[in-house]
């Protein structure tokens, strides 16, 4: 049911990441290309990892992909899931679970501390499913992100000043 990516994937993945981010509606920024997941997943010095779930015929229906963080309070990795999805047509039957079974697995075997995701706060059948495996909200954090524009702007800040006005970085 399980089963570690290839780069025969490719295509399956990326067209479950478009699907993904419809769902989260967000279509728009799903702007990663086959070749840069090729890359990520594949290249000389890959990103992230992949698995795949498949029905009883062998056709994926969902996949989990992840990368290692690192935590400098325990001094061991941990896995970052980025993206977990199972096509609506195969919900419910234990796909996710198995997915997240996996990622604990490797967890668990290399000694990994940690399996951490974000979900939408209004994901509200994502986040039954989660508590009901024992995973829960880390609700004293606040998830931070800076792109685009935010990005470029502090990246090519000389080191004199933040380059951002209004803000303190003492």
């Amino acid at each position: 049911m399980i089963r570690t990516a290839t780069p025969a994937d490719v295509p399956v993945i990326h067209s479950m990441v478009r699907e993904l981010a419809e769902y989260e509606k967000a279509a728009e920024e799903a702007r990663a290309t086959e070749e840069q997941l090729r890359e990520a997943l594949f290249g000389e010095r890959p990103a992230a990892f992949a698995h795949i779930a498949e029905d009883g015929e062998g056709v994926p229906v969902g996949f989990a992909l992840w990368f290692l963080n690192f935590s400098t309070w325990r001094g061991v990795h941990g896995i970052y899931l980025e993206d977990l999805y199972v096509r609506p047509q195969a919900r419910g039957g234990g796909h996710g679970k198995a997915l997240l079974g996996e990622l604990a697995r490797i967890c668990v075997e290399r000694g990994y501390e940690r399996l951490e995701w974000s979900v939408l706060d209004w994901n509200r059948p994502s986040i039954d499913f989660y508590e009901a495996l024992g995973a829960r909200p880390q609700d004293e954090w606040t998830v931070y992100r800076l792109t685009d524009g935010a990005l470029g702007e502090l990246g090519s800040a000389k080191s004199g000043g933040s380059g951002l006005s209004g803000v303190s970085v003492d």
